[in-house]
């Protein structure tokens, strides 16, 4: 019989790392040397009656090893990891010390969670595909001893990866108290509670919001009610190694960031042609506009909640949207519009209009844009953030939730049920 070995390869006796203590020669049995190894006669292998002994007869197989203390998934050696199940260190006896989990070369530990009996640890985040990783971990073994375990693992290397392609608003972006954080990615997204649950928004308040699903390559976040002002947003999306759909995983991850501004917030009454600009929610401009004409769909202005999404100095507008391009058709035009603030997808600004001053504040006689003065248009222009809040009222046309981003026309437990995770989350504090 070979003496046990460690799985170092260093000779150990069975008080160490067997089933039971080291087992002393029966009085009287004489060993026989062959070689290094010590075998024992046939007296020594039967009691007196004949019976087997303790150890079973010669040949049986050996007594199980006991398992260790502390375990590591991904195991030593292993190749290949899938990066999506991250590291998971279980204390089967006793509890965990410290935890050390990095990939090779890198300076920072991977982030994890210590249980609050301090039995298991798990990474928070997916590892990164195609990485070499060390796992370390000591604690105490429930018999007043130490314990320690080391895994070397490296993960797999996708056939397939996924990319963030974009995040709006830009990183150090100053918006308004509506803005929408919206993520679109390279390919479609199949496991879509996976990429969600990987996305990490952290603010200096803490914010309740949800993701929607706008598609099968984008997914934007909305507060319950607008930010704060002033706040400052981040995005970490942790999706490197999140398994996306069969054989895809995260290439990389993305940290992003911006900050909120003042609180603007416009209210365009449609019925009486006037506008209130209120900032900080104290009102500071009140003039006369002219909203959509009406009489067709197309010309009529959208009725709630919008969201400023860009602007232009100048931007030439042309019936062309609505497939208007015979110059001899009544219904053509083609201007140069100065200190238009975009408010949807449908064609629809807040821009100056010198040519209808006449009628703003008496009647409705735009294709659907809100005619301003030009002096009140270059006031609102200069100071407006995207994502700044622009309410219409008054209106037959109600805006779409997809017409642009009008998000906020969806009521709070619709825009929720569009979450993978069907469920709200609140914002970390930065």
């Amino acid at each position: 019989m070979q003496a046990a070995t460690g799985g170092d390869g260093m000779l150990r006796g069975f008080g160490e790392h067997g089933t039971g203590r080291r087992t002393p020669l029966t009085a009287g049995c004489a060993p026989v040397v062959l070689g290094a190894a010590v075998m024992l006669t046939a007296a020594c292998a039967s009691g007196a009656n004949g019976e087997t002994g303790g150890h079973g007869p010669p040949g049986s197989a050996a007594p199980p090893r006991r398992t260790p203390p502390v375990t590591i998934e991904p195991a030593d050696g292993t190749r290949g990891a899938r990066p999506d199940l991250g590291v998971v260190v279980t204390a089967v006896r006793g509890t965990l010390d410290r935890v050390d989990v990095r990939a090779d070369g890198a300076s920072r530990p991977v982030a994890g969670r210590l249980s609050a009996d301090r039995r298991s640890w798990r990474a928070r985040w997916p590892l990164r595909p195609g990485t070499a990783y060390t796992a370390t971990t000591t604690g105490e073994d429930g018999r007043g001893g130490r314990t320690s375990a080391t895994s070397r693992f490296s993960t797999l290397r996708p056939s397939a990866t996924f990319r963030i392609s974009d995040v709006t608003p830009a990183r150090g972006e100053i918006v308004g108290v509506g803005m929408p954080v919206i993520v679109t990615f390279d390919r479609p997204i199949t496991r879509r509670a996976a990429v969600e649950r990987s996305l990490e928004l952290r603010a200096s308040r803490h914010v309740r919001g949800a993701w929607h699903w706008t598609g099968p390559r984008q997914v934007v976040f909305r507060p319950r009610r607008f930010w704060h002002a002033r706040e400052r947003v981040s995005l970490i999306a942790h999706t490197a190694g999140v398994r996306a759909a069969p054989g895809v995983y995260g290439a990389s991850g993305h940290t992003t960031g911006f900050q909120v501004g003042r609180s603007r917030v416009s209210t365009v009454d449609a019925l009486r042609h006037r506008m209130t600009v209120r900032i900080d929610g104290r009102p500071v401009r009140t003039v006369g506009i002219s909203a959509g004409k009406g009489g067709r769909r197309a010309y009529t202005t959208t009725s709630g909640v919008h969201l400023t999404m860009g602007k232009g100095d100048p931007v030439v507008m042309s019936s062309a949207w609505m497939g208007v391009t015979d110059k001899k058709d009544p219904r053509f035009y083609k201007m140069k519009v100065r200190h238009a603030v975009q408010i949807s997808s449908s064609g629809e600004y807040v821009h100056s209009a010198p040519w209808s001053v006449r009628s703003q504040g008496r009647e409705n006689v735009s294709h659907g844009c809100v005619n301003a003065p030009p002096e009140f248009a270059g006031w609102f222009y200069a100071g407006s953030l995207r994502g700044d809040v622009v309410t219409v009222t008054g209106t037959s046309r109600p805006l779409e939730w997809n017409n642009g981003w009008g998000y906020w026309q969806l009521p709070w437990s619709r825009w929720v049920a569009g979450s993978a995770l069907n469920r709200p989350v609140t914002s970390a504090r930065t």
